[in-house]
């Protein structure tokens, strides 16, 4: 049987990682500064995160839904707690896309609404409803297309009332940070602004904070630079350090039913584990000032380097736009220096580090960037 070819990789073979750092099969070691598309939060194979999911899987690794999982309302506690958001429900799945999926589902059966306002360049994943309020045709299939999304450009709050006031909008899904469109920030006046209308219009708020949540900004989720409170918040990727997990924090508003909403794997024991020692981690290090600090200081130092046209980002979470395509630049980043980024578009690199980067490795890495320039 052979692979479905739908990834273009390069050709290297990761084998093992540490904090920041990652070695592939033939013993080369590099600085990460992608972390598995914004995935590795706490580090690669951090000891606690490690002990925790092999002393679970010791005692059990799975079991359903349909009994109690004491370790659910563990993680819950801890979220709530270092979230700000102890007031609201937690419902566990497995993906961001699920999230998304769950999160729309959610403000459909609260308001009884289809229609879903969405933006452009944004990207919420690719499941049924979750493609269908992404803004990439090309992955939108024909069966996707089944309930109507509308895309608006950000930062243009009267576009946005006007289609509330047609009164059949369900919910309003905007991310914290636009990841995939290059790093992309919704201005704090037009986030406020969302969620004025969205009260006004009896429409739910969704923050997706799946790439830009879990302390990557520099606070826990980046809607919170703004001030606001959303209606539904989802997350994964950075949830449980690469143990496959999503969640939906959800607002009091909500009212639950049994049989609304249902996983199968979604908040299993392991993954309950890794989120809950990736929790312990976040607090025990302080990681999310450590990104604001060291992003900060990335920032800084990439403001210095000539040729580059605009930096963008909070925390750990940057793009960095040059004048030409970074193709070549992103391939001497790999191969010569060493060094995992990620790229948006043509002209944009992306840092997406672990949250333990320190500030010696970003000066690391804005020494290899800067060789890499010059190649």
């Amino acid at each position: 049987m052979k692979l479905f070819d739908v990834y273009p990789r390069f050709d290297i073979e990761i084998v093992k990682g540490e904090g920041c750092r990652v070695w592939d099969a033939e013993g080369n070691e590099y600085l990460d500064l992608y972390g598995g598309h914004a995935v590795i939060s706490v580090g690669h194979s951090h000891p606690a995160y490690v002990n925790a999911i092999t002393g679970q899987l010791c005692r059990l690794g799975f079991y359903s839904n349909a009994v109690v999982n004491s370790l659910q309302q563990k993680l819950a506690d801890k979220l709530g707690k270092a979230s700000g958001y102890d007031d609201y429900s937690l419902f566990m799945i497995n993906t961001g896309a699920e999230a998304n999926e769950n999160a729309l589902k959610l403000a459909s059966f609260h308001n009884g609404r289809k229609r879903v306002v969405t933006f452009k360049r944004s990207f919420h994943g690719r499941t049924s409803a979750a493609v269908r309020v992404t803004d990439n045709p090309a992955i939108i299939a024909p069966v996707n297309e089944g309930f109507p999304a509308t895309y608006l450009p950000f930062n243009a709050p009267e576009l946005v009332e006007d289609e509330l006031k047609k009164g059949d909008v369900s919910s309003v899904i905007i991310e914290g940070i636009q990841g995939v469109a290059g790093i992309q920030l919704p201005a704090d006046e037009f986030l406020k602004s969302l969620r004025a209308l969205c009260t006004q219009y009896g429409v739910c708020l969704i923050l997706d904070e799946i790439q830009s949540g879990y302390g990557r900004s520099g606070k826990f989720f980046a809607h919170q630079h703004a001030g606001i409170r959303p209606d539904i918040i989802t997350v994964a990727k950075g949830i449980a350090n690469g143990f496959p997990m999503g969640a939906a924090l959800i607002s009091p508003m909500f009212k639950p039913f049994h049989g609304m909403l249902g996983t199968t794997f979604g908040g299993n024991h392991l993954a309950c584990a890794a989120a809950i020692a990736v929790l312990d981690i976040m607090e025990k290090e302080q990681l999310v000032g450590n990104a604001a600090r060291v992003g900060a200081f990335l920032q800084d130092e990439l403001k210095q380097i000539a040729g580059i046209r605009e930096i963008r980002g909070k925390g750990l979470m940057i793009g960095i736009d040059f004048d030409e395509p970074v193709k070549a630049l992103r391939n001497r980043l790999l191969f010569e220096e060493r060094v995992f980024t990620g790229v948006a578009g043509t002209n944009t690199v992306r840092l997406l580090p672990p949250l333990c980067l320190t500030r010696d490795e970003a000066a690391d890495f804005i020494t290899r960037l800067r060789r890499a320039m010059n190649g």
